[in-house]
């Protein structure tokens, strides 16, 4: 836009020089003619009837001209004619009368030879006639013969003779110039093209003005009050928040462009590398982050450098919205992505992986939200807040199904689970209570977590406040209905549990009934789950294949690695990241890693490969490492958690470390 501008300008400025530069050029011009015309018409005009007098009647000089009587001689009127004296010379008696012949020819003398000389006639001053004088020279006197012989041959040119009158008529056809009329439609015309130069150029100096005026508005200062108009005009904010995050993405790309791959090769020897967690980044921003905790993390399917956080309210800015979803990119270290605002805390958050745009959040006013990125802060579309949907804190949901049918499941405390349809959240699409009538006050199921097993729909998982896990349907199918099942209970924490996660069975063989809880007992279980082709009839316990009990504060969350069959981590209240490697050891995990001083809420793996982990933490940071080559599992690492399962379910539970003992129901010290 500037560069635009900066054109245009130069193109004004430019367009202004020509107009000027024609302005000098017309004054020039003008200026020229008037001096011209100062020096009078008059002069030109003489010196034009000179030229063409010379060019008529010749010079005086140079041919003849009047003799000393005023006459017209014959060498001045005819070009070509020699001049002649007064006195001719004749010898012989006979000059008399060629003398006479001479005369009439008009010459003034002529000389004949040695001491004759024919003299012509002379006017007297008496008016009478003209007399021949003839003087003979003595010394010597010749025989003379009559000839007549012409003394001169006059040339061919015809004789032209002028008079006064004839010359006076051409000097007067000549120095009188046009008529009246003539002279007054000139004027006219001069005045009518003198009045269209002086509208030309009026024109010209007012674009010219008008140029002028347009540089100096475009190229003015600012005022303080047009400056602020710009500054929080939405189209300017966009560009600025557009163009910083190009420009932040850029200078946050760690890529190593002077990397010398040559240096620090493979040498084939293992130094533990692969067992060591880094931390890529923490982020965090003093305006959304600030007295707020992080409940929620999910990685975008889509996108595997985005990852989303959901925020709780923050005490201390009353004018902030309650909750917030920030998208954050690890190209875009120092602010998030994008910002979503809620009028309640939000509690569950996620990505949907058939709609690359849309994230999905569960409040704690019961609430649904659904986000675009596409848009701007405020949800596209929300759950009404009535009996129909959920009016209890909904902190578990999912999205189960394929590209072309898939629904949200949502879960509140009340027990309460709704299916939604992902682009009508006016009401949900089907309902479904969870009661269990055993409860001493409330047959209601508080629900904290539920999970799917892989590639199932309708039957879930869910964890509970009294501590209890539960398999529950979302439709009748043979053997059960709809709901809760009351009959298998999954008891084995003493405490609220707080995550649940199904095995994601990738590789050759299929670990998808195992199931990992995390509790605030401090403990994780490791569970398998019941075959739904045979539901019980009767009361029974589930009793859990193992717990890690390494933590030393509630374990907040709990994930199976989405690779690596034997490998999950979890995540405490004491702030540490602990990954686990069942093949490797059940006793303690591989890496245990004190990332905040401050809870760490939840934990979810990337999508694309499972080499990162997003920590949410209960300081307002969202903390990314990366675990390197543990990510990747050896072929082996399938047959060896076979041997790991067998191992545990052959050592008996109730020799296990910090194993319930199904008959009491209580925790066996394992310590």
């Amino acid at each position: 836009m500037q560069d635009k501008r900066r054109a245009e300008i130069e193109a004004k400025r430019a367009k202004l020089a020509e107009l000027r530069k024609a302005r000098a050029d017309r004054q020039k011009a003008e200026t020229d003619r008037r001096q011209s015309e100062q020096a009078g018409p008059s002069a030109a005009r003489r010196h034009d009837i000179d030229d063409l007098v010379n060019s008529v009647l010749g010079s005086s000089s140079p041919r003849g001209g009047t003799d000393s009587t005023g006459d017209l001689s014959p060498a001045s009127s005819v070009p070509g004619t020699p001049a002649l004296g007064r006195t001719v010379n004749l010898p012989g008696p006979a000059a008399s009368g060629r003398a006479s012949r001479l005369s009439d020819v008009g010459s003034d003398k002529l000389s004949l030879g040695t001491g004759t000389t024919l003299v012509q006639p002379t006017h007297s001053t008496s008016g009478t006639d003209h007399t021949m004088e003839r003087t003979l020279s003595p010394r010597f006197v010749p025989d003379l013969v009559d000839v007549e012989q012409d003394l001169f041959e006059l040339p061919k040119k015809e004789r032209v003779t002028y008079d006064k009158d004839v010359q006076t008529a051409e000097l007067v056809i000549e120095v009188v110039g046009p008529s009246e009329d003539e002279i007054r439609q000139r004027i006219l015309r001069e005045k009518e093209s003198e009045a269209e130069k002086a509208a030309h150029e009026k024109a010209l100096e007012e674009e010219s003005a008008q140029l002028e005026r347009e540089i100096e508005q475009e190229i003015r200062e600012l005022t303080d009050e047009e400056r602020a108009s710009i500054f929080i005009a939405p189209e300017f904010l966009h560009f600025v928040e557009q163009s910083s995050k190009i420009v932040s993405r850029a200078l946050n790309d760690g890529y190593d462009y002077i990397r010398d791959y040559t240096v620090g090769a493979d040498n084939g020897s293992d130094d533990s590398e692969g067992k060591r967690v880094k931390r890529v980044c923490a982020f965090w921003d003093e305006r959304y982050s600030k007295n707020r905790s992080i409940t929620d993390v999910d990685w975008s399917p889509k996108y595997p450098e985005l990852s989303a956080a959901s925020y709780n309210k923050n005490p201390a800015a009353l004018n902030e919205p309650d909750g917030l979803v920030a998208i954050w990119n690890l190209h875009l270290l120092e602010r998030p992505e994008f910002v979503f605002h809620s009028q309640s805390d939000v509690l569950s958050v996620t990505f949907s992986p058939f709609h690359s745009n849309y994230v999905f959040g569960g409040t704690y006013s019961g609430q649904i939200l659904l986000w675009d990125t596409r848009s701007k802060h405020l949800p596209v579309l929300k759950t009404p807040l009535s009996a129909a949907g959920h009016t209890h804190p909904v902190y578990a949901m999912r999205i189960v199904g394929t590209q072309n049918a898939h629904n949200l499941i949502t879960s509140s405390t009340d027990g309460m689970v709704c299916s939604w349809l992902v682009d009508m959240l006016a009401q949900p699409q089907e309902t479904l209570e969870l009661m269990h009538p055993g409860h001493n006050k409330t047959a209601e199921v508080s629900i904290t977590t539920l999970d799917f097993p892989h590639n199932e729909t309708t039957t879930f998982w869910v964890g509970t406040e009294e501590g209890n896990v539960y398999q529950a349907n979302r439709y009748d199918r043979a053997g059960s209905k709809a709901g809760l099942n009351q009959h298998d209970v999954y008891r084995g924490h003493a405490g609220p549990v707080m995550g649940l996660h199904f095995h994601p069975a990738q590789g050759p063989v299929d670990f998808s009934d195992l199931m990992l809880t995390s509790s605030v007992d401090w403990t994780v279980k490791l569970w398998r789950a019941k075959s739904l082709a045979k539901p019980s009839t009767a009361a029974h316990t589930v009793s859990p294949l193992y717990s890690f009990d390494e933590a030393d504060d509630y374990v907040y969350d709990v994930k199976w690695h989405p690779a690596h069959p034997a490998l999950f981590a979890s995540v405490d209240g004491s702030g540490k990241f602990d990954l686990w490697n069942l093949n490797t050891d059940t006793e303690v995990p591989v890496v245990s890693t004190t990332v905040s001083q401050g809870a760490l809420n939840k934990l979810e793996w990337d999508c694309k490969d499972g080499r990162r982990a997003a920590l949410g933490g209960s300081d307002g940071k969202l903390y990314i490492y990366d675990i390197g080559d543990m990510a990747i599992p050896r072929e082996s690492e399938w047959s060896d958690m076979q041997r790991t399962l067998s191992g545990i379910a052959g050592g008996g539970q109730s020799s296990l470390p910090g194993v319930i003992d199904a008959d009491s129901s209580r925790i066996v010290a394992g310590r």
